[in-house]
């Protein structure tokens, strides 16, 4: 018997049958999806709450922030939280405020309160995500846990791919603050399931070291900020994004200054001795920003360059989640018979090409084309989210997995953040030089077809909105081919990762 074995021997099961596990996930899926889904579904809602807080472009982007800066903070204190709370507990405590605070969102009157309980909502939405994924760690046996894992990531990918369209459609046809009390429903009911199907649990006793959390907070939080205003506030020739720089530095310096000197660091240093975990670090970075930054992007693209309506840009968008799914089954198929890196290297690869072949769109791209490449793109990121996941802990000690869930939560966090951060930028920088570059070949005799040139200031004032828009369209596709590049980027690492005990967790031969 292998040692990860041996350890996998003493993690806590819960006595329930299949189905009663099965319940477990779907419950855990549902909590997950409403936390992601709110992270992009607000977004829309955004010009509407401007106007009905009376508040200015730079104003309301507090909202987002509040809740991105609060929950990246939060997050790393998950494990810490956990072993005084106990990890059920804390998980059904973080489920109810989430839902509460939603609720208060929805009925606030003025900016500084949406500002209040987003803050709020983003402490409470902090703890999901990890917890939930070290939940079905433990509660399922090894050969069980592939299948689970990728039920659970239903939620947390397709959340975010619907947000766009559901935000549209309920602040259309309802208000924003429908935005938010979607979440009521989905919420009781998870809350419900918890308490009646999850297991409790005991974390192992370990002192908190509030001096190592406050240096991170800060690291993360002025890290957060000045990722989140940067564009708006012109990055380093601000003063405002200079400090927030300086500080983020300075908190990470002290954080890893103390970490080396303290008796009991905040994260445990057994963690940085797993050669998987490790190396999947920046895996989940890249899978952070494959996330995020596609789903961002792309129906911006689809709506302001190829001027389809915001429901028609979700139902072209759709065929990307069926792709996730289709994906996720596929693995959960396999899960306990195959080594899990060749998947994770096909995903990875499928991908790349999907994101590869959207750098060469134009106006005339089809929306047939777009719902086919956002198959391969979803099945391509189903392959290589869950058995990633599943790598990365089937050589850690079981005892370690809350606080290793929360450093990939983290991980991820930050780099679906910080890679929209850099691409929105990209994105402004590349229209304006796109622009300038076209602008260079408009004459009387090369211009747009079908567009005489223009001999009157209405004339060249229409050339310019379409010079601007073509230009804006090469932005969006370049953006495209650097993902695909980032997508590349991650092949290598996959298979310097350790086999380990396979998908599930067990050896894959002795399986059979």
């Amino acid at each position: 018997m292998t040692a990860a074995t041996s350890l996998s021997a003493d993690i806590p099961r819960t006595s329930a049958d299949s189905s009663g596990k099965l319940l477990i996930t779907i419950v855990l899926m549902f909590a997950i999806m409403m936390q992601s889904l709110d992270m992009t579904i607000v977004n829309m809602a955004l010009p509407h709450m401007q106007a009905s807080l009376n508040a200015t472009p730079d104003q309301i982007s507090w909202v987002a922030t509040s809740f991105i800066v609060a929950n990246a903070i939060a997050m790393a204190a998950t494990g810490g939280a956990a072993v005084q709370f106990g990890r059920t507990r804390l998980f059904v405590i973080a489920l109810a405020g989430f839902t509460i605070v939603s609720v208060l969102c929805g009925i606030a009157q003025t900016l500084p309160q949406m500002v209040l309980f987003r803050l709020a909502q983003g402490i409470f939405a902090a703890p999901l995500v990890p917890l939930a994924q070290a939940i079905i760690l433990d509660v399922h046996e090894p050969h069980e846990v592939g299948r689970a894992m990728s039920l659970w990531s239903v939620g947390m990918i397709v959340g975010p791919i619907l947000g766009p369209t559901a935000g549209g459609y309920l602040t259309d046809e309802f208000s924003w603050r429908w935005c938010f009390y979607i979440n009521l429903p989905i919420g009781i009911l998870s809350v419900i399931g918890a308490i009646a199907l999850i297991p409790s649990s005991r974390e192992v006793a370990r002192k908190f070291d509030w001096t190592g959390f406050a240096f991170l907070a800060l690291a993360m939080g002025c890290l957060q900020l000045s990722l989140d205003r940067g564009q708006q506030n012109g990055w380093l020739q601000s003063t405002e994004i200079k400090i927030e720089a300086t500080l983020a530095v300075f908190g990470l310096y002290m954080f890893v200054v103390h970490s080396a000197t303290t008796k009991t660091p905040f994260i445990d240093p057994s963690m940085f001795r797993d050669r998987n975990l490790m190396l999947s670090l920046p895996i989940h970075a890249i899978v952070g920003c494959l996330m995020m930054a596609p789903a961002l992007f792309w129906p911006q693209m689809i709506q302001n360059e190829l001027n389809y309506p915001v429901l028609t840009a979700g139902l072209v968008m759709a065929p990307r989640a069926l792709g996730m799914i289709a994906g996720m089954a596929l693995f959960a198929a396999v899960a306990n018979r195959v080594d899990p890196r060749p998947l994770v290297a096909i995903g990875f690869l499928a991908l790349g090409a999907a994101l590869y072949d959207m750098s060469v769109w134009s106006q005339m791209v089809g929306a047939m084309e777009m719902m086919v490449v956002g198959v391969f793109q979803g099945v391509g990121m189903g392959l290589a989210f869950s058995p990633m996941n599943i790598l990365t802990f089937t050589t850690l000690s079981p005892q370690l997995r809350t606080e290793a869930t929360v450093l990939t939560s983290v991980v991820r966090t930050i780099g679906g953040s910080a890679s929209i951060s850099i691409l929105v930028s990209q994105l402004m920088t590349l229209t304006q030089s796109n622009h300038a570059r076209l602008g260079e070949y408009m004459n009387r005799f090369r211009h747009f077809p079908n567009i005489h040139f223009p001999a009157d200031v209405l004339g060249r004032v229409m050339l310019n909105i379409n010079v601007t828009h073509q230009a804006s369209l090469v932005a969006y596709v370049n953006l495209f081919r650097l993902m695909a590049i980032v997508s590349f980027l991650a092949l290598p690492i996959v298979f310097t990762m350790r086999r380990g005990q396979g998908a599930a967790g067990v050896d894959i031969q002795a399986a059979h």
